[in-house]
């Protein structure tokens, strides 16, 4: 299973060498006393690139004075042994008047990277790189040292911007990371294991990554070697300008295994901007429960390919609750911006500014229609996105249901719907269990066994409203003509 981890403090650096070749091409002589021999065929030579390969040095040379290195060291905390007042040892501590034993953890030290944005000490890092410690230092590459404050710090988007107190340092110039392209040559600079301006190289593999439970950013995936004590440095574009701040590595074993991501630098200086200005990160909600839109679903809905964020849930009271936005609408658009996958709604619509009026293009009954809404205040998560279970290829739908009773859509907390009291086939291939609610049908709310039947007796695919526990998802199921 592959695992999302932030980068822990160390790393084992990794180098590549290129080597280039040529061809010699010699001929065939005629022999003096042989027959003629036959001619040697043409050779057409390779035509090598004009340009080559990038050379990296002279971009290092002048942008890698503001990279630095970071250190937080948390404090041990005194543990109390965990024995039990009335047991056995309970009783022996008490008789003899002897204090209950204790303990001190070892400090905690953490380390990573970090650049300069201001001359006058502004630094930018990730969040997990300074943690919760109490002592953060800066060192430069002239190894000068400076303790750090923590001028504030974001979890959900993983951004900490600090302060030393010094002038004249040397700063990066921040990029475009929406001008990035698939392919494009990147450079990071970063403190693995503690050996300074360590330099890797790679190319950009795709933009807007979503990774679980990372709602808010849309990474930028590439193969620069990254690995432990990189985190918070700076991906660098072939003009020397920060386009992100490389945060995570997706691995089976804890190191580098060719997938890094990187934070784009407009979200960070988003984030930064309000740290700097208020301590804090103000962000925009409209309260809905949001997940994929896959072939079956899209065929569900009349979609014409899958695309947008399907709504599974609304928040009662919430932005999107009060502008009309119900379960089965798919999100498309959102101020003239087309929403390609569930995973850019969260993003966009955190950037807004509560109290916002905003124009969300809503797939509705087949057809197209535009909603207004004044957008929120996230003081919890901005949207879940809901887990769906492995979707059914074929075959009928496989449920036996029967309606709820009065006290039962009290007790669940609904208003109609049908429970699902056995699964088969396709419906518990896709994941379906007893004890589920079906709440609708591709878009259209049921409350009776025969809904549902007649429901799933017309169409190539039939998108179901499951409501498990609290939560609510669309499961898409494909049943026998």
């Amino acid at each position: 299973m592959l695992e999302t981890r932030s980068l822990p403090v160390r790393l084992l650096p990794v180098a590549a060498a290129v080597l280039l070749c040529s061809l010699a091409l010699t001929g065939c002589q005629r022999s003096s006393d042989g027959p003629a021999s036959s001619p040697a065929p043409a050779v057409v030579p390779v035509a090598m690139p004009s340009a080559g390969l990038p050379d990296f040095a002279g971009l290092v040379a002048r942008v890698g004075p503001a990279v630095v290195n970071i250190t937080s060291i948390t404090p041990g905390t005194e543990v109390t042994g965990n024995v039990e007042e009335e047991g056995p040892f309970g009783d022996f501590f008490k008789r003899f008047g002897m204090p209950r034993p204790h303990f001190e953890t070892p400090p905690q030290r953490g380390e990573g990277s970090g650049f300069i944005i201001d001359a006058n000490g502004i630094i930018l890092t990730n969040a997990h790189v300074v943690g919760s410690g109490t002592e953060v230092t800066v060192r430069l590459t002239d190894r000068r040292e400076f303790t750090a404050k923590v001028v504030g710090l974001d979890k959900r988007t993983d951004v900490a911007v600090l302060r030393i107190a010094a002038k004249g340092l040397p700063t990066v110039k921040i990029g475009n990371p929406d001008a990035l392209l698939p392919g494009q040559w990147v450079l990071a600079i970063g403190s693995p294991f503690g050996f300074d301006n360590s330099v890797t190289a790679g190319i950009v593999s795709a933009k807007a990554r979503a990774l679980p439970d990372e709602n808010f950013t849309p990474f930028i995936q590439t193969d620069v070697a990254v690995n432990p004590g990189n985190s918070g440095g700076p991906l660098f574009n072939l003009a020397g300008e920060v386009v992100g701040i490389n945060s995570q590595i997706y691995s089976r074993t804890g190191g580098y295994m060719g997938l890094s991501f990187a934070i784009p630098i407009d979200l960070v200086v988003y984030v930064k901007d309000q740290l700097l200005a208020t301590g804090k990160v103000q962000r925009g909600r409209i309260g809905v429960t949001i997940q994929e839109v896959d072939q079956q679903l899209a065929d569900s809905f009349g979609l014409d390919r899958p695309h947008g964020a399907l709504v599974s849930g609304v928040e009662e009271g919430a932005p999107a609750d009060k502008a009309g936005v119900v379960a089965g609408d798919v999100i498309t658009g959102l101020e003239g911006v087309a929403i390609d996958r569930s995973s850019e709604l969260p993003a966009r619509v955190s950037r807004l500014k509560p109290g916002t009026t905003v124009t969300l293009e809503v797939w509705r009954d087949r057809s197209r229609r535009n909603v207004k809404l004044t957008i929120g205040e996230l003081d919890e998560p901005a949207a879940k996105v809901a887990k769906v279970g492995k979707q059914a290829r074929g075959g009928r739908l496989g449920l036996a249901v029967r309606a709820l009773t009065a006290d039962e859509r009290k007790a669940r907390q609904v208003a109609g719907g049908v429970l699902v009291e056995e699964v088969a086939g396709p419906a518990a291939e896709a994941g379906l269990e007893p004890g589920d609610i079906v709440l609708g049908v591709n878009g259209k709310r049921i409350n009776a066994p025969e809904q549902l039947r007649d429901a799933a007796a017309g169409g190539k695919s039939v998108a179901l409203l499951v409501q498990r526990g609290d939560t609510q998802l669309f499961v898409a199921l494909r049943p026998a003509p």
